[in-house]
């Protein structure tokens, strides 16, 4: 098992911004370390870039904070597709979120720290917990 935590792009996210409440909870589970999958990293870019229009040069800056601070990511693998598939089948959750758990599973994480999915809730022996809830 892997002892680091998986991360969502929502603390990825926060952990940038300024401002949002968010965010000092978002750099705490940063700075002590974890895991992501390229589909987090691609996530992170698109939603910086699209929504938050930051320029490339500081997503890019973002971006070496996170290989500094995380382990490598977690290559998107067909393995991973199906299962995704199969989670968000049987578990009514999405795709995108299935290809989350995968990963976190896949990587060996005890917890998966994300806003998106139900807190408390266990998959594929993977802890959901949601950081921000009250």
């Amino acid at each position: 098992m892997n002892a680091k935590p998986f991360l969502d792009t929502n603390i990825l996210i926060y952990a940038f911004t300024t401002g949002d409440p968010r965010s000092a909870t978002a750099e705490a589970l940063l700075e002590e370390g974890g895991t992501v999958s390229v589909q987090v990293l691609n996530e992170f870019v698109n939603v910086s870039r699209r929504k938050l229009r930051r320029p490339w040069h500081e997503i890019e800056d973002a971006l070496g904070v996170l290989r500094t601070l995380l382990v490598a990511p977690l290559p998107l693998t067909l393995e991973l597709h199906e299962t995704a598939i199969g989670l968000a089948r049987d578990h009514k959750i999405s795709f995108y979120d299935g290809l989350i758990v995968a990963a976190a599973s896949r990587a060996g994480c005890r917890v998966l720290y994300s806003e998106d999915l139900q807190d408390r809730r266990e998959l594929m022996g993977v802890a959901i917990r949601n950081p921000f809830a009250k």
